[in-house]
């Protein structure tokens, strides 16, 4: 099927079932969708068939949440598959998926988990991209997790494992600016000095989200819960950053306690007023 061709350029947003009516229906002013890549492999069903229609009138990044490419385990060959299936389909701008793992001897875990930043983990996960790429024939993003403990040995820090990543295996980064802010949060840590480590020319996706704050008796703790607004701090790193924001493609996440799509857009809007960007 061939779509009409759309930029995928400035501030978008999530594309969440509560919502897929009004793009259906109509063409709200969003710059760009990103659907979760694993709610649409069915072929013939409902929302795949939703999703062509949408991508007739919007550009589209498909992200993804069940590589698993940090696993011992070997790619799943059938879940690539059923993903070039739907690339093909729907000719995304971008994919993504994330620098964790998920399985182990073929058990399945709800969760994104962190990997060591180690020597041995980083040639595991250039191989795994190398194949995933091949197999996919496109280009992969790669995205930095939230943590909450830090493994006890490194040889490397999170922005020197992603840069070599990105330079060894070719593929781009995809920054979550929430998921830093979390993180560095969680670790004490600072992070301005993650974001001057990274290779910005590997950057081709920005995430911005929402997260919660958790008391417990041992402290405070952020969890990366993708449902509220963007926090201040979080917005100071976009201004701080602005000269090389402005010119990647940004994108408001909110996954949980969904809110009306009027508060979404609201959101991408003030993402455009902090990156200065304007489409008059």
């Amino acid at each position: 099927m061939a779509y009409q061709q759309h930029m995928l350029a400035g501030t978008g947003i999530g594309l969440r079932q509560p919502h897929v009516e009004h793009f259906i229906h109509g063409t709200p002013p969003i710059g760009w969708l990103e659907v979760h890549s694993e709610n649409y492999l069915q072929e013939n069903s409902k929302r795949r068939h939703q999703l062509r229609h949408i991508r007739n009138d919007y550009a589209v990044s498909c992200h993804g949440i069940g590589l698993s490419l940090g696993s011992s385990d070997p790619l799943n060959l059938n879940h690539l598959k059923s993903l070039k299936s739907l690339f093909d389909d729907i000719e995304p701008s971008l994919i993504s998926d994330h620098l964790s793992w998920s399985s182990l001897n073929g058990r399945f875990y709800n969760d994104l988990l962190p990997l060591p930043y180690t020597d041995e983990a980083l040639h595991h996960m250039v191989n795994q991209v190398n194949q995933t790429q091949e197999l996919l024939g496109r280009e992969i993003l790669i995205e930095n997790p939230s943590s909450y403990l830090a493994f006890k040995h490194a040889d490397m820090s999170e922005p020197e494992l992603l840069n070599r990543l990105s330079q060894r295996s070719g593929c781009k980064l995809l920054l979550d600016l929430n998921n830093i802010f979390v993180s560095c949060s969680n670790m004490k840590t600072d992070p301005y000095h993650y974001l001057a480590g990274i290779n910005w020319h590997q950057v081709a996706e920005i995430h911005l989200a929402g997260h919660t704050i958790k008391h417990l008796p041992q402290g405070e703790i952020r969890i990366d819960t993708h449902n509220n607004p963007v926090c201040d701090e979080v917005w100071d790193m976009v201004d701080a950053y602005r000269d090389k924001l402005q010119y990647i493609p940004c994108l408001i996440e909110w996954d949980a306690d969904i809110p009306s799509l009027d508060v979404l857009i609201a959101e991408a809007e003030k993402a455009d007023l902090h990156l200065a960007l304007s489409y008059a």
